[in-house]
């Protein structure tokens, strides 16, 4: 974890957005990632999707658990909360700052180690629970902080740097999320920012979980002939499936591509999120026919990237809120005599469990 400031000089003509932040108030320390790290070009998109938005970092929560991708935090949003969790657990924690108070927007930053092995339990509940968060999992298929072992997300036949190679099936992490009922699916690659920030602000917007899987080749342990996470494979086999660009409310839609080519999805705010040259047969809020359509790109070797899934907003679509019934009031604005009223209503409550 790095602690070393940036220099606070600031060059006067710094563009300004809406609420008169330049981008250099969403940075954070200086990073120690090994340079030409992917996690780093997807802090340069969550500053860029955050300063966009024109989110206040003060109203933002960030939290990880272990491993490369949990200092990532470190790196954007100084001035937001923050908290680094025991390894496989900030679900846990994520869940119970979105209770305290739903007004902050919350983003998970983990990995595919943190997600996959050891926080896989945490990870399906996240889920299961629709939670009200943005879960960026950075996915390189090493444990880089402990020298490069295969993680749960290597492919079959992928070669380590020492020769070795994975013969245990992977875990997707989009199929996964898929088929435990996620509310808005994405992938995305490190090396491809004009795509990722557009999900990105869209996954921030979403009202309930948004996870959004973005390769990001470790160039430590991870970028060499054979292994099917470095930036060659990557580029070599990259199929941008679904190009998807988000407006926010306030913004003219301006459609770039022909009204045929383009089909736009309403969500809870007002905004829109606008699928370019989808494939005919493709259905972006089908879950039965994105699951297919992800499994047909595996089995011709393609990295499938884009918005692939959203759950069409609905009134069955429930978020963790909805179905908790919690206080719009964040729970530190509260008085004492709401947050604890006596044993008399605590006496009165437990009637029901008689």
């Amino acid at each position: 974890m790095s602690y070393i400031k940036k220099p606070r000089v600031r060059h006067p003509g710094l563009q300004k957005n809406a609420i008169g932040l330049t981008r250099r108030d969403y940075e954070g320390s200086m990073s120690t990632l090994c340079a030409g790290c992917g996690h780093d070009s997807i802090t340069a998109a969550i500053i860029e999707a955050f300063w966009e938005l024109d989110i206040a970092p003060h109203e933002v929560a960030k939290l990880s658990g272990i491993g490369c991708s949990a200092k990532t935090p470190t790196y954007f949003l100084q001035e937001a909360h923050g908290f680094n969790s025991v390894h496989g657990r900030m679900p846990s924690v994520a869940t119970g700052a979105q209770a305290a108070n739903r007004r902050l927007v919350t983003i998970g930053v983990s990995g595919d180690g943190d997600s996959l092995s050891i926080g896989m339990g945490q990870f399906a509940h996240v889920i299961r629970r629709n939670l009200d968060m943005l879960y960026v999992l950075e996915n390189n298929g090493v444990y880089g902080l402990t020298k490069g072992q295969f993680s749960a997300s290597a492919d079959i036949g992928t070669r380590a740097k020492r020769g070795q190679v994975n013969r245990d099936r992977p875990i997707d992490p989009v199929l996964t999320a898929l088929s435990l009922g996620a509310s808005f699916v994405a992938r995305g690659f490190s090396g491809d920012k004009e795509q990722l920030v557009p999900i990105l602000k869209a996954g921030i917007r979403h009202r309930g979980f948004a996870i959004i899987d973005v390769i990001s080749p470790c160039v430590t342990f991870n970028d060499h002939r054979g292994s099917t996470k470095s930036y060659e494979y990557t580029r070599d086999h990259y199929n941008r499936l679904v190009y998807a660009d988000f407006v926010p409310p306030a913004h003219p839609i301006e459609a770039t591509s022909d009204a045929g080519d383009v089909k736009s999805v309403r969500m809870h705010d007002g905004s829109e999120i606008r699928f370019h040259r989808v494939p005919e047969d493709y259905d972006p809020q089908d879950r039965d026919s994105v699951y297919a359509f992800i499994r047909e790109r595996q089995r011709a070797g393609e990295v499938a990237t884009g918005l692939l899934y959203l759950e069409a907003t609905t009134e069955e679509a429930q978020d963790f809120h909805s179905v908790q019934n919690t206080v719009d009031e964040p729970l530190f604005d509260l008085p004492f005599a709401e947050l604890c009223p006596g044993a008399e209503a605590l006496q009165e409550m437990q009637k029901r469990f008689r």
